[in-house]
């Protein structure tokens, strides 16, 4: 099953394609989507959108994972932005007829490490140990995205098992 994770936001949108299947998981594609700041917000949800339908063309994935948004109730702006980067990924699976998938936070932490309340870094460690990847990648964004499309993997595979 090839897998899209996708963690969206305005300024860096993280990817992370792999094949997971029961002989492991390997990453076909990973990387990030930056949009600049100067540019006008409808500018940049335009790039987000056309990167990710590109990607979805690109590795013909089975389904697409992204995150549920949590924000504080204090910043409602940061749930706002957050909204419209997801908005923009998740037109872009519906356009495709793509499968769309979301977990909170705790349940890719407890997929992928066994905890809910795991700490950034060991989830980090974790995906790039799972991966057989040399080094964690540069971008947070990356290693989330790929958590994400992991932990559908796994999970997936329990219901079947089940």
């Amino acid at each position: 099953m090839r897998i899209l994770g996708i963690d969206p936001a305005l300024a860096v949108t993280g990817y992370g394609v792999i094949d997971f299947n029961p002989n492991g998981v390997s990453v076909v594609e990973a990387g990030i989507i930056k949009t600049a700041a100067k540019q006008r917000q409808s500018q940049r949800l335009e790039k987000i959108f056309s990167e990710i339908e590109k990607l979805i063309r690109d590795t013909n994935p089975d389904c697409m994972v992204v995150e549920k948004i949590y924000a504080h109730y204090r910043h409602p702006t940061t749930a706002y932005i957050l909204g419209e980067a997801r908005g923009v990924v998740c037109l872009a699976a519906a356009k495709r007829n793509l499968p769309l998938m979301e977990y909170s936070a705790t349940r890719i932490k407890k997929a992928i490490v066994g905890s809910g309340l795991a700490p950034k870094y060991q989830v980090q460690r974790m995906v790039a140990r799972m991966l057989g990847l040399k080094e964690i990648p540069a971008y947070a964004d990356v290693t989330d995205a790929l958590a994400l499309a992991i932990a559908h993997g796994q999970i997936s595979r329990v219901r079947v098992l089940s």
